[in-house]
């Protein structure tokens, strides 16, 4: 039997997931090659022979999405597989034609064989778009488990950017395995928060592996989705964040709409500083098209270190970076501290911008005067430290839920920036926890629990 000769558009995440979980040992497919999009430098490496398995002893190589033209006509495709999120529908469309002007199918999954069932119960978190307040959600579902006496392990969507065979399957319980699985800044600003509040987080590239390590542990999985993409374990309770100041993206973005179809609960975030039209409009769309769905409206009250370094002072404003770049957004929770607290000024970084960075800006032309959190190699860190040392300020706002002064020396007081997720009127979170995975997860009495 011929078999299909496939290609995996991906970005170090879902295409890895997929191949893991429907390709690596199907005698039906022969899967040519990944590309790589969204994240920089990620290409140029090989899926290795160890994640592969038998029917590719030599690995699968990772190229540039660009080449993607060549490797059809090379290899003589058959099916493209698009595997990675927070793109609009406008431009998933976009690269289906392409490659259909190519002679390839094109093809998005969605089947039961990708997604992983545990034998503990799962919650899982994701969004409609990428900052939407997914991890602080995450964050405040694992607190309320701790404290009823659950054993609460924590399993993120991937972000593997180094060597893949060494981060199979990676653990994270306290602040030196940060730096022995040598983590980027876009994992320490995930990963961190959760080992701040006692929690155990997994991650990795073989989320078979990684579940059952992760069972060991656990009384109870939350599954901490990445950028709008879809969870990996099959859910007991799908929670999903949308922001009204994207009114709209909610189904107007891949798979963020599958996402908000799919969820049991949605949560409007941000409505402290959202117009009102947008919480209705992204209301209005969550009605249309999940009408089942329990609808919560959440703040993400901002909280700083010390007010008192801002007011009245110019300001370096460093927010979350995939917030800010594939997630479309122009501002974060640093400018909202920085206007809030008396910020004499906002110091714009980008005539201080060296190197990598100052390509950042002229790739993401809507990003204004603040400087996003980026550090996916030792060089882009270097140079976002360079940046922010040549800049004339009085302070860094660090708007990103990393702590700067772990991977870089700034030259600068630095304000560290957190929120949390606040639930405004019922039902609460807690509320649908009991109501929803009560008999599942826990029975209560008096001050203690026991897992069902």
């Amino acid at each position: 039997m011929k078999k299909s000769k496939v290609v995996i558009m991906g970005a170090a995440g879902r295409d890895f997931h997929n191949f893991n979980t429907y390709f690596r040992d199907n005698e039906k497919y022969q899967v040519v090659a990944f590309t790589a999009a969204q994240i920089p430098n990620i290409e140029g490496r090989c899926y290795p022979a160890s994640l592969a398995g038998s029917l590719y002893p030599t690995g699968i190589p990772i190229l540039a999405e660009e080449d993607l033209p060549t490797i059809i006509r090379k290899n003589k495709v058959d099916q493209v597989i698009f595997a990675y999120s927070d793109i609009s529908h406008t431009e998933l469309m976009h690269k289906a034609s392409w490659v259909l002007s190519l002679k390839a199918d094109f093809r998005l999954m969605g089947n039961p064989a990708i997604t992983l069932r545990g034998n503990k119960p799962v919650i899982t978190v994701c969004a409609v778009r990428t900052g939407a307040g997914k991890s602080q959600t995450t964050r405040k579902i694992c607190r309320i488990l701790h404290d009823r006496g659950l054993k609460v392990v924590a399993v993120r969507h991937p972000m593997p950017y180094g060597d893949l065979t060494k981060q199979a399957v990676q653990r994270f319980g306290e602040y030196s395995d940060l730096d022995k699985h040598d983590c980027t800044i876009e994992e320490r600003e995930e990963y961190e928060p959760l080992i701040d509040n006692g929690i155990v987080v997994y991650a990795g590239v073989d989320y078979e592996r990684i579940l059952r390590e992760a069972e060991k542990e656990a009384d109870v999985i939350v599954w901490d989705g990445g950028n709008n993409d879809l969870p990996f374990f099959e859910s007991d309770l799908h929670i999903v964040l949308a922001d009204p100041h994207r009114a709209g993206h909610e189904i107007s973005y891949h798979p963020g709409e599958v996402n908000l179809r799919l969820a049991d609960v949605v949560i409007i975030n941000k409505v402290q500083t959202a117009d009102r039209r947008n919480i209705l409009k992204v209301k209005e769309n969550v009605l249309k098209y999940n009408p089942k769905a329990i609808v919560i409206e959440a703040a993400s009250p901002i909280k700083v270190d010390d007010p008192s370094l801002i007011k009245g002072k110019r300001v370096l404003v460093v927010e979350d970076g995939p917030t800010l770049t594939h997630g479309g957004m122009a501002f974060g929770a640093g400018t909202i501290a920085a206007e809030d607290n008396g910020a004499l000024d906002i110091v714009d970084p980008r005539p201080y911008a060296v190197g990598s960075i100052k390509e950042l800006y002229e790739k993401y032309r809507h990003l204004g005067p603040i400087l996003p959190a980026m550090g996916y190699t030792d060089e882009q860190i270097k140079d976002m430290e360079e940046t922010i040392n040549k800049a004339d300020c009085d302070v860094v706002v660090a708007g990103t839920p990393v702590d700067l002064r772990r991977v870089m020396n700034v030259n600068k007081p630095i304000v560290r920036v957190r929120y949390e997720l606040a639930e405004i009127g019922k039902p609460t979170l807690e509320d649908i926890l009991d109501e929803k995975l009560g008999p599942l997860l826990f029975a209560c009495h008096g001050d203690s629990c026991k897992v069902m």
